[in-house]
């Protein structure tokens, strides 16, 4: 059943017609109900503008992903309903494609070689300690460039960090309006591969994206301020076209934290055990937020 919590015909001139678009969960967890509203917003939207839904594995971090984990992921997907177009469960199960960030390790090498060719790829021995607590925009952790100058080699065991200059990154949110970022002044500096060799969210995403060829990104508003430095790799890296964003209300827990996956009472598979049928989980997670249906 579609959503109606925004009116297509309004932001007709805003949204691209026929949208490639991601469904991108991570493998480190169980679905949960603020997935399943995601994937409510992702699927409504693409079907309402004749578009396609990409579904991609974000297992970046092979610490924490489970194959288990991604196995529950597409049962889950197909019990609920959600049937992506490119890299369908089926497709996944049988080995014949594959979703996986884990496998895209030859494009995001390519993509640092561009990134370095350009002067703007550095080695990093900081450890996440010596970030600075709350001192970028919005309280995040600040890195200072402190190994931009010290010319530290590309080996193993250090991490790589793109270099981030001074410039605001204007774009449209569909539901939110214009918005303003400056990703050196946020975050400073990105990592973009960690000491273990795990290729970041922030880095992969934006290549991702790029590669893939979305033009419709939805997902939370816990990642809107993610969104300006996404932008910036894209554009280093050739993108001239950035992709057009829906930020979507989040399911929240408390006032100020947003619901987990270590929330484990709102696992899709849990509410399946207790008898909930897939569209009372899914009205359960348009109701979390107040979103009304058509």
């Amino acid at each position: 059943m579609p959503l109606s919590g925004f009116d297509l015909d309004a932001l007709a001139g805003r949204l691209p017609a026929t949208p490639l678009t991601r469904f991108a969960p991570a493998p480190t967890g169980w679905l949960h109900l603020g997935h399943v509203l995601n994937a409510d917003y992702v699927w409504s939207l693409a079907r309402a503008l004749g578009g396609r839904v990409l579904l991609r594995i974000e297992d970046h971090d092979r610490g924490r992903s489970r194959p288990e984990f991604e196995a529950g992921i597409l049962d889950d997907l197909d019990w609920l309903g959600f049937h992506p177009d490119i890299h369908t469960t089926a497709d996944i199960r049988a080995g014949r494609v594959s979703p996986r960030q884990s496998d895209r390790q030859p494009i995001y090498a390519a993509a640092v070689r561009t990134l370095a060719a350009q002067g703007l790829i550095y080695a990093c021995d900081c450890s996440r300690r010596s970030l600075t607590h709350g001192t970028g925009e919005g309280g995040e952790l600040f890195y200072p460039g402190t190994c931009r100058t010290r010319q530290l080699p590309l080996a193993p065991g250090v991490g790589w960090r793109l270099r981030i200059d001074a410039g605001v990154e204007r774009f449209d949110d569909v539901r939110m309006g214009r918005q303003e970022q400056e990703p050196a002044r946020q975050c400073g500096d990105l990592l973009v591969r960690d000491r273990e060799g795990n290729w970041t969210y922030q880095f992969a995403v934006a290549v991702d994206d790029w590669d893939q060829g979305i033009d419709l990104v939805v997902r939370g508003t816990d990642l809107l301020a993610s969104t300006g430095r996404q932008i910036r790799i894209a554009r280093l890296l050739g993108r001239a076209r950035k992709p057009v964003f829906f930020h979507h209300p989040l399911i929240m827990k408390s006032a100020s934290q947003k619901l987990s996956k270590s929330d484990g009472d709102t696992a899709v598979r849990v509410l399946r055990e207790r008898g909930w049928t897939a569209e009372t989980v899914r009205r359960a997670a348009r109701a979390a937020v107040g979103v009304s249906e058509a």
